[in-house]
Formats: C-alpha cells, sequence, structure tokens
C-alpha cells in the first residue's frame, strides 16, 4: 500500500508540474460552464413560451438542466480522458525510465494502481470542480439531490472504465500524441456501439446495446441506479486493468 501511494504522490505532482493539470481543468470547466448557461438558457425560456401561450404545465427546471448537463458532460468527457492518460506510461517509455520502474521493488500492480488511481483522483477533482455549476440549482432552487448524486456517480463509473483503456494504451507507445489519437478513437467506437446496435437484430443487438459504454450511463442519469450498470463498468474497468497488468508483465520480461 505504502508504494501504491508513494506512485499516486510522484503522478499527482507530475499532473501539476506540467500544463496537462492546467489546461484540461481550464477546458473542462469552460466547456462545461458554456453548455451548462446553454442548456439552462433554453430550459427556462421553453417554459417562459409555454405561459405565454397560456398553457403552464409544472416544469422539473433543476431535473431537466441537470440530467442535459449530465449528458453533455459525458461527451466531454470523450476528448478530456485520453489527455490524462496519455503519459502515465508512455512517458515513462519515452524517457526510458520504465525500466528503472520495472527493475524496483515495486510490483507491476502497485505500479498500475497508484498511476490509475492518480489519473481517477484528478477526475474525481474536476466532477468537484464542475460542482459549482451544479451548485447553481440549489441556491435559485430546489432540486433533488438523489439524482444528482446519481448523475455524478454515473459518471465516476463510466470515467473509470474509460481511464482503465486509456492506461492499457498508454503502455503500447513512447508517443503521447499517438496514446491521446488511439484512446480516442477506442473510446469513441465504444460510446458508439448503441448507435451500431440499432441495425442489428436478435442476439447481436442485445449484445451491442450491452457493450455500450454510454448505454448504461442512461440510468445514472434519471436518477435510477441499477446495480447491473455498477457491476458493468467495475468490470471493464478490471479488464482494463487486466490488459494494462499483462502489458507491464511483458514489458518486464523483456526488459
Amino acid at each position: 500500500m505504502q508504494n501504491i501511494l508513494a506512485i499516486w504522490q510522484r503522478e499527482m505532482k507530475a499532473y501539476f508540474s506540467s500544463p496537462i493539470a492546467y489546461v484540461v481543468l481550464t477546458v473542462f470547466l469552460f466547456l462545461s460552464g458554456v453548455f451548462f448557461f446553454q442548456i439552462l438558457t433554453a430550459v427556462i425560456q421553453s417554459t417562459a413560451m409555454q405561459g405565454q401561450y397560456g398553457n403552464p404545465q409544472p416544469v422539473d427546471v433543476p431535473g431537466i438542466v441537470s440530467r442535459s448537463y449530465f449528458g453533455t458532460t459525458s461527451v466531454i468527457l470523450l476528448f478530456m480522458i485520453p489527455m490524462l492518460t496519455m503519459g502515465l506510461f508512455a512517458e515513462e517509455k519515452r524517457r526510458g525510465t520504465i525500466e528503472l520502474l520495472l527493475t524496483t521493488p515495486v510490483s507491476n500492480l502497485q505500479a498500475m494502481m497508484g498511476k490509475y488511481l492518480a489519473s481517477l483522483s484528478f477526475l474525481v477533482l474536476m466532477f468537484v470542480a464542475s460542482g459549482l455549476m451544479i451548485s447553481a440549482l440549489f441556491i435559485y432552487g430546489d432540486p433533488e439531490w438523489k439524482p444528482i448524486l446519481g448523475g455524478f456517480l454515473g459518471l465516476l463509473l463510466y470515467g473509470a472504465a474509460l481511464l482503465s483503456v486509456g492506461l492499457f494504451i498508454s503502455t503500447l507507445t513512447e508517443n503521447q500524441i499517438v496514446s491521446v489519437v488511439i484512446t480516442f478513437g477506442v473510446i469513441l467506437v465504444l460510446w458508439l456501439v448503441d448507435a451500431f446496435s440499432s441495425g442489428a437484430v436478435g442476439l447481436t443487438r442485445e449484445v451491442l446495446s450491452y457493450l455500450s459504454v454510454i448505454g448504461h450511463l442512461d440510468d445514472f442519469i434519471k436518477g435510477v441506479i441499477d446495480t447491473s450498470h455498477i457491476i458493468f463498468y467495475l468490470t471493464f474497468a478490471f479488464v482494463g486493468l487486466f490488459l494494462t497488468y499483462r502489458s507491464l508483465e511483458s514489458m518486464r520480461w523483456k526488459s
């Protein structure tokens, strides 16, 4: 556990000693803020128009805004997550320090988990910072907190699964740009699997729908916490970490 903590601290310092942390946080908060403002404005205008036409209907403005915001955030994360994982192992390989890391008393599992938990911690930091926008709903309204908490939980599990993919791909190359491009391509395909399933039939359609990383997020965004979705994301993350571990084992034997 001490070795994992040491790797975690090392990676967190590496994030903030380079422009990566500040660029990712700035871009993420900027995009989140812009979309949050646009969603809120659109919902308020739609509610006002209904009132003008004499058809006032009770509208859950905070609920609509939060659900739309979480859906938009899931798209933004497609671009942000590859940037969080691109240098975790690729930079070690470029600098030639991967051999040193793999020949120290630190095990492959400890090195992998330390780096993975660092990227996951940064993702949590991003969500905490974005919570400032969600807090506006509580200041000016009275939203249900459980669906919002469920939405953040879903995004965290969704992000944890995608981070494991990026971590694995980072072990395959020493070029961070290549790592970013491949990671983005892979998670984009996983994100679009649900769209591919619409043209399939029978068992193939069911399998493709189940493998969609975004399909399992919908219920969380609606405030429904289903254990089957939690198991899917945890299993997905486990598979990604297992592939990462096997890749590190291969590098250790080669070194």
